[in-house]
């Protein structure tokens, strides 16, 4: 039987990514819905997302992990900023205790997803990437938890004459397990979060190591293991120990994004003071660690300890801001006249940014473009029905956010079903609301996308939150229904009224819906 004349697997909810968004999902899912039938297809061949895909030495989170796990789980391992290792096990032990595998399928990649009002159903084209094999699935919901970035590949800008160089060159992304640095020369080119964690990490058995950066970055340190976290749990036991622990650095998190905010001036005396003393004396840190911009206009890079501090005062790392002008034989020519003479060259140089996993989507035959569409909650996308997206916070731990869009998806899977209704899609009320790019960030990696996202409004429900504490409103306490919030059935399901304020479909209930937010203004 051809896979045209085969009917597709019918699901209540596709999860479409097995990393930390995506198993979130799912223990979510079988918690708070255990009757709703569930897959999580993951491309790769496992779980774990970026903690699995990434190999470098010394990767590491730059969140603390009692904010960066879930709420529901514990972190009790004494290291708060917390090596990869370490995430991974803890994301496997959720896996294993809430009886995911069965729900699990790797080695499977979603091509594209088309959405049937009628049906009130997603059809999904899928393709094993381990045989080449193409299947489809039938959904109510999806569930995008993919990340914001792609697996098979990061960003490496073009390199003059990077062909003529003599050593290895290799990106972050897909650092091969045979590399061997030890006793040799090492250039990391970039001076992000995974630039300042491999140069320390390297320093250790390279014969020297060169941070180059074209921009200084904010860089703090700060402690490995949290005390106060360890003496939470002994004198409250794990569970309300992990709580309050988690409160406190929520708390931090906040209070450090809205000082530089307010006080940006300050913030930059404060971060140069703290790299003062960390640094030898007399280094130059104003050319090295004063970048252009105020703190946290881009993410702030965290070092456990100080290990990067520790690696310039002892002589096995050093940092040079220059400009490249081409790759040589032996190295990298810079601006200055200066060649680093380099056995590997690592080029830290960022993601690439691909919204929903690059899934082509269409809602009644018609492609949605990304960028016309605008952001609902900061999870749900104007014109496209039954789709929440994983999106976490760029100034504080992902995952926080991530628990809160669970929530919100249960409590609205719930309020469908208490009220008879197939399909929630968002819709604004005012077509011209002016916009703005989804994620008001100047980091590279977004600048580089900015046009590929959707957008956001400006007011709510249709503002990106930063706020943890203004998403636990929205998004744990306040009503799922909401006027821009349109519910309708699939044919057949019968008539009614919309409940509790949420707008009823114009016309008949399996009217196709119109172009993602038609008409609306782009500037």
């Amino acid at each position: 039987m051809s896979r045209a004349e085969t009917p597709p697997e019918q699901l209540d909810v596709l999860v479409v990514g097995a990393g930390i968004s995506g198993i979130g999902a799912g223990r979510y899912l079988r918690t708070e819905h255990p009757a709703k039938s569930f897959a999580v297809l993951e491309a790769r061949g496992a779980s774990g997302g970026t903690w699995d895909l990434f190999r470098y030495p010394g990767v590491r989170s730059d969140s603390d992990l009692h904010t960066f796990g879930y709420d529901f789980k514990p972190w009790r391992d004494r290291q708060a900023i917390a090596d990869a290792p370490r995430i991974l096990a803890y994301l496997r032990e959720v896996v294993a205790e809430n009886g995911l595998d069965a729900h699990i399928r790797y080695h499977h990649r979603v091509t594209a997803l088309s959405w049937s009002s009628g049906e009130a159903r997603w059809l999904a084209d899928v393709e094993r990437t381990d045989t080449g094999e193409r299947l489809r699935l039938s959904a109510r919901w999806v569930f995008c938890a993919g990340g914001y970035y792609r697996y098979d590949r990061g960003h490496t800008p073009r390199f003059e004459g990077r062909e003529n160089f003599r050593g290895t060159v290799v990106h972050p992304q897909q650092w091969p397990e045979d590399l061997d640095h030890a006793g040799r020369r090492v250039v990391v080119i970039g001076s992000g979060a995974t630039a300042v964690t491999l140069v320390p990490a390297l320093a250790e058995t390279a014969s020297h190591v060169t941070m180059l950066q074209r921009t200084p970055t904010y860089v703090m340190p700060v402690p490995r293991e949290d005390a106060v976290a360890a003496a939470l749990r002994k004198w409250f036991g794990e569970e309300r120990g992990h709580a309050l622990a988690r409160r406190k650095n929520i708390a931090q998190q906040r209070a450090v994004w809205s000082f530089a905010q307010r006080f940006p001036k300050t913030a930059r005396k404060l971060i140069r003071w703290v790299n003062t003393r960390q640094l030898p004396k007399g280094y130059p840190v104003d050319e090295h660690f004063n970048p252009p911009y105020d703190p946290w206009d881009q993410r702030l890079c965290a070092v456990p300890d100080g290990d990067l501090f520790k690696a310039i005062g002892r002589g096995a790392a050093e940092v040079v801001t220059d400009r490249i002008v081409r790759f040589t034989g032996r190295g990298v020519l810079l601006e200055s006249g200066r060649e680093l003479e380099a056995d590997i060259v690592v080029t830290a140089t960022g993601l690439t940014v691909q919204a929903l996993g690059g899934i082509a989507l269409t809602v009644d035959g018609e492609p949605v473009q990304l960028s016309r569409t605008v952001a609902y909650k900061g999870m749900m996308l104007s014109g496209v029905p039954n789709l929440v997206m994983a999106i976490g916070y760029t100034n504080s731990s992902w995952t926080l956010k991530i628990g809160l869009l669970c929530e919100h998806f249960c409590r609205l899977l719930s309020h469908l079903d208490a009220h008879g209704y197939d399909a929630a899609c968002p819709e604004p009320g005012d077509p011209d609301m002016p916009t703005r790019p989804f994620l008001d960030f100047a980091a590279g990696y977004i600048l580089r996308a900015v046009d590929q996202l959707p957008r956001q409004g400006d007011r709510m429900p249709w503002l990106t939150s930063m706020s943890y504490h203004s998403d636990v409103k929205l998004l744990r306490s306040d009503d799922v229904a909401d006027p821009e919030l349109r519910l309708f059935r699939a044919t057949g399901a019968g008539e009614g009224a919309a409940p509790d304020g949420a707008a009823a479909p114009p016309g008949e209930d399996a009217e196709p819906l119109t172009g993602p937010v038609a008409g609306r203004r782009e500037d």
